[in-house]
């Protein structure tokens, strides 16, 4: 049986506002996290995914207390991510009532966490996000960055040059280490509406066997089948949905009418 492909908005949230940008700058403000996540409830949204892109500790504070209000009116998976560093701060999402704990920053600096999480609480838990843009010097032509997009993952070489860490690579290494599902990023494509990256999901879904969810340009429903046929399982977009210039029903039409299973 084939799985339901799955739409899901992101709420990228800072100092307990939804905010977007284009490739995470000139941030403007979209909504209250709670009452954003209740329309995509109501709208078929099939999960929703929390970003808290300030991670300080006043942001994971109130990101808790997002999370607890959400999950007290919606139904769906969610998936929180930002400042997770320990098998501590998820055991602390995952009370309040997160369903998955999206994992990026501190999974790079330490890939033995990815393997703690996932024998703790399983890795159908622990999503891998991915942060990848375009790069010379890496063999599948795709880097990991940080701060989002905005630095290199990697790290100088033994003779003092500078390597950079391979997206693809890291991903089928992290899925090795229990990460059950990619969240692919494509920061040369965020907010920019034109279109998702097709051959970096192509890329990593050669490589891993773990779900791969599709994130990072998407600006009209036409967008979104191409994602799927790339091998998406899941496709995630925020300012389209935010702003109101696509719904999350049209987005399943445009997927089934392409011939992908859809709730």
């Amino acid at each position: 049986m084939t799985l339901a492909v799955r739409v899901i908005p992101c709420l990228d949230v800072d100092a307990g506002r939804v905010v977007k940008g284009i490739n995470f700058k000139e941030l403007r403000d979209a909504g209250d996290p709670v009452e954003l996540a209740a329309t995509y409830d109501k709208e078929g949204a099939d999960e929703l995914t929390f970003l808290d892109i300030s991670a300080s500790h006043e942001g994971r504070a109130t990101t808790l207390e997002i999370v607890t209000r959400t999950a007290e009116q919606v139904f769906i998976p969610l998936t929180v991510g930002g400042g997770i560093r320990s098998v501590e701060d998820v055991d602390r999402m995952l009370r309040a009532g997160a369903d998955k704990i999206a994992v990026n920053t501190a999974a790079i600096d330490r890939p033995e966490l990815i393997a703690e999480i996932a024998d703790r609480f399983g890795n159908q838990v622990l999503v891998l996000s991915v942060d990848a843009r375009r790069a010379e010097g890496t063999s599948s032509g795709f880097e990991v960055t940080t701060h989002g997009g905005r630095e290199s993952a990697g790290r100088p070489g033994p003779r003092g040059d500078w390597r950079p860490l391979d997206a693809i690579e890291w991903a089928a290494t992290a899925a090795e280490l229990g990460a059950g599902e990619i969240l692919l990023n494509a920061m040369d494509a965020d907010g920019t509406e034109d279109g998702f990256d097709i051959d970096l999901i192509k890329a990593v879904r050669s490589e891993v066997t773990v779900p791969v969810i599709a994130s990072g340009g998407a600006g009209r429903a036409e967008h979104f089948p191409p994602a799927v046929e790339a091998g998406a399982d899941a496709v995630l977009a925020a300012t389209i949905f935010h702003f109101g210039k696509v719904r999350v029903g049209e987005v399943k039409q445009a997927l089934a009418g392409a011939g992908a299973p859809v709730r």
